[in-house]
C-alpha cells in the first residue's frame, strides 16, 4: 500500500483533515417521498462510519448518492475537496475513487473472477494487463479466495462472490469504500468471512462508510455510528455511547428491538 502517501503530496496541500467525504444540507426526494433531509455529514481520511437505523430510513439512498449512483435535489457533495462531476468521464474517475460494494454482488457473470477485479483497472485506470493481473491476484489472495481466480462467479458461494466484489473495488485505489448492506443477501455462516475483511479493511486503515445491520461489527469495527430514521440524522456518535447509552427516543427504540429478541 505504499501508494498512499504518494497520491496525498502531489503538490497539491492536504484537505483539511477534516473531510475526505462531506455531505452538505443534502436533501434528496423520491416523488413525494424526502427521503434524505438536511443531511450533514462529514467523514475523515481513514475514519470508519457504521449507519444504521430502520428499514427506510435513508441509508442505501445516502450511501447512493456519494457515488451519485443517486442526484441529490439540493446540497452539495464534495470528495477529496472536489465536488461530485455531473457524467462523462469525470464520473467514471470519481466512481473508481469511491469503490461501492452491494448487497447483490454485481459482478460480471460471463467474466472469470480474475478478469472481473481486472475489468476497473484495464478500463478506467488504463493499467497494463501484466500489472493489473498480479494486483488482482495480490486482492483475491487478501481476501481469501485466490484459489477461486479463473472461476466464474455462479460457481462460487455468496460470501465468496461477496469477498470478490470487495477485491474488484479495492483493485482501483479507491479514497473511500461505500458498504450497502454487503452481507445482508448471505447465508447466515457465510456473513462472518465478509465482515472479517472487512474488519481487516478497517484495521488497514480505509475510509468506509457501511450501512449494515450487523451490530457486531458497529461495535467493533466503527469510530462513529450514525444513526438515521425517517431520512435524517437522528444522532452520532462513538459505538460505546451508542449502543450503551443512546441518547434519541427513535435510537432506543430501535436498539431495543433488535438488541433484546
Amino acid at each position: 500500500m505504499s501508494n498512499v502517501s504518494v497520491t496525498k503530496d502531489a503538490g497539491r496541500p492536504e484537505p483539511a483533515p477534516s473531510g475526505l467525504v462531506v455531505l452538505d444540507n443534502v436533501n434528496k426526494h423520491f416523488g413525494a417521498l424526502h427521503v434524505l433531509q438536511d443531511i450533514d455529514l462529514t467523514i475523515a481520511r481513514g475514519e470508519v462510519v457504521v449507519v444504521i437505523g430502520p428499514s427506510g430510513s435513508g441509508k442505501s439512498t445516502l450511501c447512493r448518492t456519494i457515488n451519485r449512483l443517486e442526484t441529490v435535489d439540493s446540497g452539495h457533495i464534495a470528495i477529496d475537496g472536489k465536488p461530485l462531476p455531473a457524467e462523462g468521464k469525470e464520473l467514471a474517475r470519481l466512481r473508481a475513487d469511491v469503490g461501492m460494494v452491494f448487497q447483490s454482488f454485481n459482478l460480471f457473470a460471463h467474466k472469470t473472477v480474475l478478469d472481473n477485479v481486472m475489468l476497473g483497472q484495464l478500463k478506467v485506470r488504463k493499467t497494463d494487463k501484466q500489472q493489473a493481473e498480479q494486483k488482482a491476484r495480490a486482492l483475491l489472495d487478501r481476501v481469501g479466495v485466490a484459489n477461486q481466480a479463473d472461476k466464474y462467479p455462479a460457481q462460487l458461494s455468496g460470501g465468496q462472490q461477496q469477498r470478490v466484489a470487495i477485491a474488484r473495488a479495492l483493485a482501483m485505489d479507491p479514497k473511500v469504500m461505500l458498504f450497502d448492506e454487503p452481507t445482508s443477501a448471505l447465508d447466515p455462516e457465510m456473513i462472518n468471512e465478509v465482515l472479517e475483511v472487512m474488519q481487516q479493511l478497517a484495521r488497514d486503515g480505509m475510509t468506509m462508510i457501511v450501512v449494515t445491520h450487523e451490530m457486531g461489527f458497529a461495535r467493533s469495527a466503527a469510530n462513529r455510528v450514525v444513526f438515521m430514521a425517517d431520512g435524517r440524522i437522528v444522532e452520532e456518535a462513538t459505538p460505546d455511547q451508542f449502543f450503551s447509552n443512546p441518547r434519541s427516543d427513535r435510537a432506543k427504540d430501535f436498539l431495543s428491538k433488535i438488541l433484546h429478541h
